[in-house]
């Protein structure tokens, strides 16, 4: 059993009953990103729409970190997950 804790920005907390951080528990072993946002999801189905694509990919204005890396360049939904880790949902920012 993996355990990891999914901080959620403030603009998905009301797709998450308000919650800052999720703990889920992911059943597999070893666990992927995908496994446990899929385990996010149980917990908070809102989030999911405002997270993936309809095609189940990242959207291109969020970023999922997990510890401090980018899972962009971790191998994607594919990325290793350990227990105890971190992972950071953030929309992106842009201005001028």
């Amino acid at each position: 059993m993996t355990r990891v804790v999914v901080l959620i920005p403030t603009p998905l907390r009301p797709y998450a009953g308000g919650r800052s951080r999720i703990q889920v528990e992911v059943a597999k072993d070893p666990a992927s990103l995908y496994d446990a946002l899929e385990a996010l999801w149980d917990a908070a189905p809102g989030v999911r729409d405002r997270v993936l694509t309809e095609q189940g990919e990242v959207r291109q204005h969020v970023n999922v970190f997990v510890g401090t890396e980018s899972c962009r360049w971790t191998g994607g939904l594919g990325t290793p997950i350990a227990d105890g880790a971190e992972i950071a949902i953030f929309p992106a920012i842009s201005g001028g």
